[in-house]
């Protein structure tokens, strides 16, 4: 469906004839099931959004959309809602972000690896935290977001998966299996970046930070201290005053604009479209970037291929040793090109004797 493709007019005439109708004999109708993601309300009343978006369309295009045409979802007939001015609220509230698995782990490994009950001042706390944290939109949290009983439950969702844990784990994602397990690992590290983060939201750092854009949505399951300290992270490395001041620093020591990974020159490939062009790396790792300013000598000069391989996946490497492997990868290929022409030599030797023969 094309965007404007159902008015104002339309949703309310459909409201009425759910009113008139029933929900059930609405829903049976046209075919739809009760809304499982997101609900229209109107004058204090709750609607199921997507079968009053596809009934609506009838209204307008002469004909209700069947329920498998669109989706029910935010970027549908929610987000259609919300355009022609409906107010539209989740029905259920989203998963847990890794960011808040890691506060939420981060204290119960403070209690002992326990679970903590949901009138204990810590889950407050951390309850009040959450709901300030920019990653949900407020469309899609409910009234119960993040409220004392789910970070309770959440508590021991984390706490039942513990190796040590002898009874039956209680349910949970595999984000809590992931991030407990790195807790484990790197206790202090991981427990750094749970303090940046609490930093993070209490000062309204985040708050400030650029939208995430679609790389970053894909790093984040790559940064295993969260999506806010990466976003953290890039928008340093994105500081255009820090890039160019690094560039002049490089310049202005005799050296060159190319990758400290592989070498890439863009001004060597490109000519004058290249021309001062590299992007810049933030060297210092994610549960240490909230501490003190950047310094120049925190930025490495890379190219943009080296930078996605190097936040591809965790743990990232520094430019070093993502050279290191560039140059051990090409003495391979070397050796193995050089093998190849050997046998084929031997071959046409071989070839040319029998000839001879």
């Amino acid at each position: 469906m094309r965007r404007g493709a159902i008015t104002r007019e339309s949703v309310l005439k459909s409201l009425a004839e759910h009113d008139e109708l029933g929900q059930e004999a609405f829903l049976s109708k046209y075919g739809f099931k009760e809304a499982r993601s997101y609900v229209l309300v109107h004058e204090e009343r709750e609607y199921d959004s997507k079968a009053i978006v596809g009934v609506a369309h009838k209204w307008d295009h002469g004909r209700a959309l069947e329920p498998g045409e669109f989706s029910g979802r935010r970027d549908h007939a929610a987000a259609w809602l919300k355009r022609l001015g409906f107010d539209v609220k989740a029905v259920k509230n989203p998963d847990w972000a890794r960011d808040e698995v890691i506060l939420a782990c981060d204290l119960v490994m403070a209690n002992g690896w326990k679970g903590l009950d949901s009138q204990d001042s810590r889950v407050i706390e951390l309850s009040d935290l959450l709901q300030l944290l920019p990653i949900h939109a407020d469309a899609d949290r409910n009234e119960k977001f993040r409220n004392p009983n789910g970070v309770a439950r959440k508590t021991f969702d984390i706490a039942t998966r513990h190796p040590d844990y002898q009874g039956k784990p209680t349910n949970g994602g595999a984000v809590d299996v992931e991030v407990l397990h790195e807790f484990l690992a790197q206790p202090d590290h991981m427990s750094k970046a749970a303090r940046l983060i609490r930093e993070g939201i209490e000062t309204g750092k985040f708050q400030n930070l650029p939208p995430a854009d679609d790389e970053e949505l894909d790093d984040g399951a790559s940064a295993p201290e969260g999506r806010l300290l990466l976003r953290q992270h890039r928008a340093r490395e994105r500081n255009k005053s820090l890039r160019k001041k690094k560039i002049d620093s490089v310049l202005r020591k005799g050296g060159s604009l190319t990758c400290e990974a592989c070498g890439f020159d863009f001004e060597e490939v490109y000519g004058d479209r290249g021309t001062g062009y590299i992007e810049c790396h933030h060297v210092v790792p994610l549960h240490e970037a909230g501490e003190g300013r950047t310094k120049l000598s925190d930025l490495a000069l890379i190219c943009a291929n080296c930078h996605r391989m190097i936040h591809r996946c965790a743990p990232w490497p520094t430019p070093a040793e993502l050279k290191a492997t560039i140059e051990q990868r090409r003495s391979t290929q070397c050796r193995n090109s050089a093998a190849v022409v050997h046998q084929r030599g031997e071959s046409t030797e071989r070839a040319f004797l029998e000839e001879q023969r």
